[in-house]
């Protein structure tokens, strides 16, 4: 393996750590190697906080050597002022001579400004190592940037006869598929994706609350497809444990009207202490329901999305072609009859075991 390929490795690695907290930034990772030896090392820090470049640079103890080293960053370094300033700058101020890039960054404000930055400043650049895992690394600041939506996950459980709930329910509570293993590890993508999305049946049937309880993370921003705004204050996706966006098509509220800059007509909820925004889309037949949330949920600079239901909601993203990647769950229960499991095509990836249950995941190629 190239030298210039095993830092990145490195970069990608330590990358992950920022999974689940840096969106709508990247997950980048940076490393800074003098004579063959690693002196520094970062990620992305939360939201607002410092990125990778900045915390690799600070890591390094003998500030000196910065200005022989190499930096090894998965990512194009910023040139442009957001939360925090420019990469490229304090990558110039340190005067470090040669950058090593994974991939160069889509988001218009950057898109090779950082990199002829650096070049203008005497900076040796070098571009595309490891570009396709780089690429598939930051797969969801990328669908943003590229597709202007998230990256959607689809997500659900089936039976072995391929139902994904039953027919008629005497509970509120969920019929479980799956295994507390298998239920376990979807909090765990809860805390690593921006959001959640689920539509009015589920909502009615089950009374999820959509929040990260079998681990430890940020809960996800919930939202909530209720075409005919039937979903009261009773039901726990609308408790303070979560932001929540409510997606609707009528306007039933008796809340003043705003008509906000993206031209949605939002409800802002009275004072009930609810974190909930409500947002009307047009629901007719005719135009593209699926799409139109995707642009709602893209103008709210919300990244990545796992879609857990119903299976009418998951349908409408797959109908439209709007689905980056499904995790299906099998389990051994058999139900005879009842809600059939989305209908999809795509390129099975992984196949897993997890006591009794499957879990296979598929990429819409």
């Amino acid at each position: 393996m190239k030298v210039h390929e095993i830092y990145i490795k490195r970069c990608l690695q330590i990358a992950k750590n920022g999974l689940g907290t840096t969106q709508p930034n990247p997950m980048v990772g940076a490393v800074i190697v003098f004579n063959d030896q690693i002196i520094g090392e970062g990620y992305t820090s939360a939201y607002g906080g410092p990125h990778a470049e900045v915390n690799a640079i600070d890591s390094v103890t003998d500030q000196a050597l910065l200005s022989k080293s190499t930096l090894y960053v998965t990512l194009e370094p910023c040139s442009h002022y957001g939360k925090t300033p420019p990469c490229s700058d304090l990558i110039i101020r340190h005067k470090i001579p040669k950058v090593v890039i994974g991939c160069v960054d889509d988001n218009p404000e950057v898109a090779g400004k950082g990199i002829v930055k650096l070049r203008a400043s005497g900076c040796e650049v070098l571009l595309g190592v490891l570009e396709n895992e780089c690429k598939k690394h930051h797969k969801r600041f990328f669908t943003y940037h590229n597709n202007k939506r998230p990256y959607i996950i689809l997500k659900w459980a089936q039976t072995t006869d391929g139902y994904i709930a039953p027919l008629i329910k005497d509970t509120k509570e969920p019929v479980w598929i799956t295994n507390q293993y298998s239920r376990q590890l979807v909090h765990k993508w809860r805390a690593q994706e921006q959001a959640i999305l689920v539509g009015t049946n589920t909502v009615v049937e089950d009374n999820p609350t959509l929040t990260v309880r079998d681990w430890f993370g940020k809960n996800p921003v919930r939202i909530i497809l209720d075409q005919k705004s039937s979903i009261g204050l009773e039901y726990k996706c609308l408790n303070k444990e979560a932001d929540t966006l409510v997606i609707s098509g009528n306007e039933t509220t008796s809340n003043k009207t705003d008509e906000n800059q993206n031209g949605w007509t939002i409800y802002p909820p009275k004072d009930n202490g609810l974190n909930a925004t409500f947002i009307n889309i047009d629901w007719n037949k005719k135009h593209q329901v699926a799409l139109q949330v995707c642009d709602v949920l893209y103008r709210s600079q919300i990244n990545s999305v796992i879609i857990e239901g119903g299976a009418k909601t998951l349908q409408a993203f797959i109908d439209e072609n709007l689905w980056d990647e499904a995790r299906i769950f099998s389990g051994r229960q058999l139900f005879g009859e009842g809600i059939k499991a989305p209908k999809f095509n795509g390129f099975k990836t992984s196949e897993t075991k997890i006591l009794d249950d499957s879990l296979k995941i598929y990429i819409n190629d």
